[in-house]
């Protein structure tokens, strides 16, 4: 049975409210002051609701940060999956506009380079099966571009896009630590730069193949 309308919102209608204000809450005390300085408590005030309400939310602090990293992967996956359909159908700039989104969306707010880059590492091995899910789903979008073009690389093509994975997350990591951040453009100069002698043909890889 539907709960009774309550200043004209549904039982269901309150929870999800709720839910998007501790969401919301999260998504900046977790990437400022971060996540284990983050008091449920804390949380509740920011969100304006009661410390019984969290619970009919979330079963946990971890539980809601894994809410707030998830959505953050969905948004981002979105709007690089956009980027790479609207370039060229080439390998290089497919894959080139693709790293671009991706740096220039996460950098876009700090708080969600924090969150996705940072946070999620120290939140611990509770956060380890969503960082794990996300970082296949970054996986697939590189493979999917790369087994489209005429020539692919000479080595396992799941490890290459793991290893470009891995730099940028860590270029990445140094724009979240670093002060002064190093420049965006910077950064996508950088990760092209790793992808190219990785995937061209002039590149090591095919020199150590011949």
């Amino acid at each position: 049975m539907a709960g009774r309308d309550y200043r004209g919102m549904s039982a269901a209608e309150r929870l999800a409210d709720r839910r998007e204000r501790l969401i919301s809450a999260a998504y900046t005390l977790f990437a400022q002051p971060g996540f284990h300085a983050t008091t449920i408590e804390r949380l509740c005030a920011t969100a304006r609701i009661s410390n019984r309400a969290f619970y009919e939310c979330f079963s946990s602090r971890e539980d809601l940060m894994r809410a707030v990293y998830e959505r953050c992967i969905e948004e981002t996956l979105r709007s690089v999956s956009e980027a790479i359909d609207m370039a060229p159908p080439t390998l290089d700039d497919r894959i080139v506009a693709g790293i671009a989104e991706y740096i220039r969306f996460v950098t876009k707010d700090v708080r969600r380079a924090r969150l996705m880059h940072l946070e999620v590492r120290r939140a611990g091995n509770v956060l380890s099966g969503a960082r794990q899910q996300a970082v296949a789903s970054f996986t697939k979008v590189i493979e999917s571009s790369a087994r489209g073009a005429a020539r692919t690389p000479p080595l396992d093509l799941h490890l290459l896009a793991l290893g470009l994975i891995g730099a940028i997350t860590e270029l990445l990591i140094e724009w979240v630590m670093t002060e002064p951040s190093p420049p965006t453009e910077q950064l996508i100069e950088t990760a092209v730069y790793i992808f190219r002698r990785t995937f061209s043909s002039g590149g090591p890889l095919a020199a150590s193949a011949q």
